[in-house]
């Protein structure tokens, strides 16, 4: 389960994440400003920092399975450039239809410039609060025929940080064969007092 250091990470991280979420559910209306410590309170006895999510399809292959894989999301509440970093592989909300949950990784934050492959098309910076997300399939563009189109930042263009839900921190193909996802250096260091306590494969490789 970790060591003492471990676990000491791993609360500083929940209470971090906590009053991280409290000020969202303040600025939306959900919480009023009195009640914001005691929701980080309630968050940091009771609340998870990861949840499971079931992913399917070859836009993320060969780093998940086509047929089906199991992941260990951490959650983001206030994704920022201090929290995600190029290389992650995170769970977003598509911005052309909310309602659904999209796996990528990240190819590139705020300010980096973006150059085409196209001479048609310009160079541009992406602006603060953005990032450039890819499908891990190189052999799938956004313009392929049928249902193989890329649902990238090729398609829906930069995406705004906010809608980034959480990072995957591991995958499960089965009861023997799962691992960790390979993120960021940053992300990977940050994520393992998360991983140390609240990984659980029998839970993760468990239907529900």
């Amino acid at each position: 389960m970790g060591s003492p250091l471990t676990w000491a990470r791993y609360f500083l991280t929940k209470i971090r994440v906590s009053f991280a979420q409290s000020l969202r559910s303040y600025e939306v209306g959900d919480i009023k400003e009195k009640e914001i410590y005691d929701h980080v309170f309630k968050n940091v006895l009771k609340g998870r920092l990861t949840f499971k999510h079931m992913i399917k399809g070859t836009e993320m292959t060969p780093t998940f399975a086509s047929q089906g894989e199991t992941l260990l999301i951490r959650s983001l509440p206030r994704p920022s450039p201090r929290s995600v970093f190029v290389g992650d592989v995170v769970m977003l909300k598509d911005p052309q239809n909310p309602e659904t949950k999209l796996v990528r990784r990240i190819a590139a934050l705020e300010g980096e410039e973006m150059v085409s492959l196209s001479a048609e098309d310009e160079p541009f910076k992406l602006a603060p609060g953005t990032c450039w997300v890819l499908c891990d399939n190189e052999s799938i563009s956004p313009k392929s025929v049928g249902l193989q189109e890329s649902r990238d930042s090729r398609s829906f263009g930069p995406l705004p940080l906010s809608n980034i839900v959480g990072r995957a921190i591991y995958g499960t193909r089965s009861p023997v064969d799962h691992g960790f996802v390979v993120n960021s250096d940053d992300a990977m260091h940050a994520d393992s007092p998360v991983l140390a306590v609240e990984l659980d494969v029998e839970e993760l490789t468990t239907e529900k």
